[in-house]
């Protein structure tokens, strides 16, 4: 096992969860707060999406990331951001026999577009999904082709950002080994095993540990599962050497019935591997280990 364990929480994503949970963070406003809370809970990163703050909805707004990214800074400049650069490869297919006849759904750019808000902000991480996938029922497929993807890694290097590749199956898991081999990765490299996404990995022991394995050596790589398997995955993630992720975006519940809020996720993952004999990373400790520089802090 890790003897430092780096927590991350994803405090709001883009999904479909306001209305079903009260406290979802939306407002730029809310989603540095809920960051904030999470940091001061015990989590050295904050994964941020951002919503539209009338509609709730996931979007793409560079100024929406602005605000969130300079409130979390203007009261932490410790905590690693880590913003998502998944949104822009939404493809609903249309219907029947008119495949080619895209419904609402679909919001699909190209790799550098998807990464505007990076270009402008400079967070130290930002994610890359590496691969295509059927997500959900329905129609919706998520688009991120080997061609895309290079190109994404090679502008996400340009920029000096770190790139956290995210895995949802193991054909994803080949083509980011693919890409470290080729140098398109800064290292060490970050893998995020992201498990129970309908229809990627499930959320399998067996299937974490084969997925592990196939993880080259000296990388920094973190697994989590969505719903009620977040907790236990925490174990599952730690007790193989890896680190966790927690939060909003992947589960709204602290327990059957009884609605979480990040703090007390991170808090719980907290108590799960101090339990387990772990230590907790602080920023500091996350940025040695996975390689970045200290934070730039403002001269009074």
């Amino acid at each position: 096992m890790n003897p430092n364990v780096i927590i991350t929480c994803a405090v709001t994503g883009a999904g479909d969860t306001v209305g079903k949970h009260p406290a979802i963070p939306i407002t730029p406003q809310q989603i540095a707060a809920a960051a904030l809370e999470a940091a001061s809970a015990g989590a050295a990163v904050v994964h941020c999406h951002v919503r539209d703050p009338k509609t709730g909805k996931g979007t793409r707004g560079v100024e929406l990331y602005r605000e969130v990214f300079e409130r979390i800074r203007e009261k932490n400049s410790d905590v690693i951001i880590n913003l998502t650069a998944g949104m822009g490869g939404d493809v609903e297919v249309g219907e029947g026999e008119n495949p080619k006849r895209f419904g609402p759904g679909t919001d699909l750019v190209g790799p550098v577009e998807r990464l505007a808000h990076v270009a402008a902000l400079r967070p130290e991480i930002c994610t890359l999904d590496c691969g295509s996938l059927n997500f959900g029922e329905g129609s919706l497929v998520y688009v991120s082709t080997p061609d895309m993807l290079r190109e994404g890694a090679k502008k996400i290097q340009e920029l000096g950002v770190r790139a956290e590749m995210e895995i949802f199956d193991t054909g994803h898991l080949w083509f980011a080994n693919q890409l470290v081999a080729e140098g398109l990765i800064d290292a060490p490299a970050m893998y995020q095993l992201c498990m129970g996404i309908p229809y990627g990995a499930p959320p399998d022991p067996g299937l974490l540990a084969t997925m592990v394995a196939q993880v080259p050596p000296g990388v920094v790589w973190t697994s989590f599962a969505i719903g009620r398997m977040q907790m236990p995955w925490v174990a599952q993630s730690v007790l193989l050497g890896g680190h966790v992720r927690v939060g909003l975006e992947d589960n709204n519940y602290f327990a059957k019935g009884d609605l979480a809020t990040n703090e007390q996720l991170v808090a719980r993952a907290v108590r799960i591997a101090t339990e387990l004999g772990l230590e907790i990373a602080s920023p500091a400790e996350a940025r040695d280990m996975i390689g970045l520089p200290a934070p730039v802090r403002a001269i009074a």
